[in-house]
């Protein structure tokens, strides 16, 4: 038998919870070079820079008068 008989009473505790609108759950597949993606993986909290980065390029797509070029 494996784990606790029961599950874990505990469990609403301890999942995980965001304080998103709309949660992460759509998946993006993108190639970089290795170098690049090494450079990245250095970076603290690397895949909320990038869905930031993303967010900016999105509205700056959605309204251009709001961006200088």
């Amino acid at each position: 038998m494996r784990g606790r008989p029961g599950g874990n009473p505990d469990l609403v505790e301890h999942r995980f919870s965001t304080d998103r609108d709309e949660p992460c759950t759509a998946k993006l597949t993108l190639r970089l070079p290795p170098s690049q993606y090494a450079k990245l993986k250095k970076i603290d909290n690397w895949q909320e820079k990038v869905r930031e980065v993303i967010t900016s390029f999105l509205q700056e797509l959605e309204h251009p008068d709001n961006y200088e070029k």
